[in-house]
């Protein structure tokens, strides 16, 4: 009798598969001279609703990632093939899609040698929805069963203006970094993508350390639905959002809020 299987991402019956991460983050053949970063690439299985209802969401990451500077030579050669194509073809209607505001500057890498790039305001809230399907889809790819709680996603690669928010997300880097080291990279095209997982904290936190682009580094923290924080780390996140000036030292690392 066949197995029937769920969606990654609800208990509604798989009826398709999903590519995790998204297929579009990696080259085409055409662009890179083979087909290597396309081969045994992870799929999940998935419900109609949670497969094609994000193509463009797909589209959205793909573009937001690939041009990152600092990316590896994979992704810039990515970044000048499909995504370029890609920008073309809506007659530039998707750099507006994936900036909220945006403007273009040159930057000099060299002595008289510039480069033009584009800064602005990332869509935090949908890159965060992006991940968070990547996140559910590892989990259920890694485990094999559908992780049935919340995930917090944390990006590396966001610079956060508000002191508070960016010293937040420079202590969860530093640790997961440190408790990282050692651990095994899963992925069969890691320089395209792979992914980690650390120890279960002894909160019950499970956090997954996703890698793009050999730079681009998000955070996923697993948590049940009924988690609370535990009484200090609730206390401090009062503090701090009250406006109070708190210390917190992490392995010899001092962060200094507000």
């Amino acid at each position: 009798m066949k197995e029937v299987l769920t969606c990654y991402m609800c208990d509604s019956i798989a009826t398709t598969k999903e590519h995790v991460p998204p297929k579009c983050l990696f080259p085409e053949k055409k662009d890179i001279g083979n087909d290597k970063y396309r081969l045994h690439l992870m799929t999940v299985p998935s419900c109609e609703e949670h497969n094609n209802t994000k193509s463009d969401d797909d589209e959205f990451l793909m573009v937001s990632l690939a041009g990152i500077l600092g990316n590896n030579s994979i992704g810039y050669i990515h970044s000048q093939g499909k995504v370029l194509r890609a920008i073309r073809r809506s007659s530039y209607k998707l750099l507006k899609k994936v900036f909220l505001n945006s403007k273009n500057v040159k930057l000099e890498i060299k002595d008289n040698k510039f480069v033009d790039i584009i800064i602005g305001t990332p869509d935090v809230l949908r890159l965060k929805k992006s991940f968070e399907h990547i996140a559910y889809g590892i989990y259920y790819y890694h485990f094999n069963k559908r992780f049935d709680g919340i995930v917090k996603i944390f990006m590396d690669f966001i610079y956060y203006s508000k002191k508070n928010h960016q010293n937040y997300k420079d202590i969860i880097r530093d640790k997961v970094n440190f408790e990282s080291k050692d651990k095994e990279k899963f992925g069969e095209n890691k320089d395209v993508f792979y992914y980690q997982f650390l120890d279960e904290d002894e909160y019950g936190l499970l956090t997954l350390k996703l890698c793009f682009y050999g730079r681009i580094e998000v955070y996923a923290v697993f948590a049940k639905s009924d988690f609370e924080l535990p009484g200090g780390m609730y206390l401090m996140n009062k503090l701090i959002d009250n406006g109070m000036k708190v210390i917190v030292k992490e392995d010899n690392t001092t962060y200094e809020f507000n």
